[in-house]
């Protein structure tokens, strides 16, 4: 939090209290706002401080029961004093000295609310401390990050964790319900996270228009076909159907691969991510083979599909003899890793679409946001504030590189699915 927030001392708000409260012409605006639940308690609070609130609360005292005329009082309504009070903001809760008022003419329940008073208790606490949360602060260290100020009643870290688990529940629900049958969703973006142990399986679309969406999460490894093919049925679902081809990019996963063929089926382009091959062929070699291969690798990924291909295979016949592992990793799934050339598509989508690191990108928002807890408790805990995070991250989305040509995948991806509809209508007969 980079906002300061100056700490006074009791004195002094008593003393403004008082002056503000004299001065009621210009607050009776702010007091109205309040009262109709038009102006939210944290802006006043922005704007004046507690000695702000205090006179409002005076006002409405006198509004209630009228200004205070020692020994000459009208009304059953009287002023009794003060006493101490909270209100509650969007992130803590505020202790405030407030009026009391009573009925002379009760003699039990005599106590008269304070219409203001009344109307600051409303206020959650649950969005703001997502907020907070979302941004790396775990419960056990909030109060470094909560606004300092004098006489702030602390939110113990139970309350903190039961909003906490309440909110982040809401923003798992949400997510899980989400329709995207009104997205045109040409690409989606599979990939893994792991905290603590714990696996979280990733799916990320874009549309038509350049436009990304985080369409699920899944509880699980991407090694582990079932739950690839779990988290598919659910897009599925929710409006990502199998009714036209589009583009899956992966990390290269074969549980990744089987479970699109199942859900999808097998005529879907399917893009490795050649960062991840890089990765895995470099990891073979010592260090002093790796800048020249990784180097080799990523000149071929410029060239056309059939000729960079061949300079791959020629790089593996040179790591043969003396690294064949690495060589058998630069083998596998070659075909794969030239799926985006193969589209004849212009070259900033390729270097858009050749990688993950269009989801690699909100997974590293979600890491960087969730990164600090240290135990979680179950998978459910982790995908609920996953959840969270992504939802948080997906605020700052911008359209991917290249969008402006999408159109050009759009419409190899829809020439290609009429051509099977044809194909098959005349075999059909």
């Amino acid at each position: 939090m980079e906002q300061a927030y100056k700490i006074v001392d009791h004195r002094d708000s008593r003393a403004l209290s008082e002056f503000l409260s004299g001065e009621g012409s210009a607050l009776a605006p702010l007091l109205t706002l309040i009262e109709d639940a038009e102006l939210a308690v944290d802006d006043l609070i922005t704007t004046a401080g507690r000695a702000t609130i205090e006179a409002v609360l005076t006002l409405s005292a006198q509004q209630v029961a009228g200004g205070k005329h020692p020994g000459a009082e009208k009304g059953s309504i009287r002023w009794h004093g003060r006493q101490r009070g909270c209100v509650q903001l969007a992130d803590r809760k505020l202790r405030v000295q407030r009026p009391r008022l009573r009925d002379k003419s009760k003699k039990e329940d005599a106590e008269v609310p304070i219409p203001a008073y009344e109307a600051m208790q409303t206020k959650g606490v649950g969005g703001r401390l997502l907020h907070i949360l979302m941004r790396g602060v775990s419960t056990r260290n909030y109060k470094e990050v909560l606004p300092q100020m004098a006489e702030t009643a602390g939110v113990s870290k139970s309350q903190v964790s039961r909003e906490m688990q309440e909110a982040s529940e809401q923003a798992l629900k949400t997510l899980c319900e989400r329709s995207f049958t009104d997205k045109d969703i040409l690409i989606i973006y599979l990939d893994g996270l792991i905290f603590g142990g714990h696996h979280v399986l990733a799916a990320l679309g874009v549309d038509s228009q350049g436009n990304k969406h985080v369409l699920g999460l899944s509880e699980g490894a991407s090694e582990n076909a079932v739950v690839v093919k779990g988290l598919l049925e659910d897009l599925v679902a929710r409006g990502v159907n199998p009714g036209r081809r589009r583009l899956f990019v992966i990390d290269g996963s074969k549980a990744l691969r089987s479970g699109i063929d199942a859900v999808y089926g097998a005529d879907n382009p399917v893009q490795r991510c050649r960062i991840h091959k890089v990765r895995n062929v470099v990891g073979y070699l010592p260090e002093h083979l790796r800048p020249q291969v990784s180097a080799a690798m990523k000149a071929a990924y410029r060239l056309e599909a059939d000729a960079g291909m061949a300079q791959l295979e020629k790089q593996a016949q040179w790591l043969d003899t003396q690294h064949p592992q690495a060589a058998g990793s630069l083998r596998e799934g070659l075909s794969e890793m030239f799926t985006v050339n193969r589209l004849g598509l212009p070259p900033a989508l390729r270097r858009c679409l050749g990688t993950t690191n269009v989801i690699e990108s909100p997974n590293g928002m979600v890491r960087q946001t969730i990164g600090r807890v240290r135990r979680w408790q179950n998978g459910s805990m982790v995908l609920r504030w996953a959840a969270s995070a992504f939802l948080a991250a997906e605020k700052r989305f911008k359209k991917i590189m290249g969008h402006q040509e999408l159109w050009m995948l759009k419409a190899y991806l829809d020439e290609t699915k009429q051509d099977q509809i044809l194909e098959s209508q005349r075999k059909t007969g």
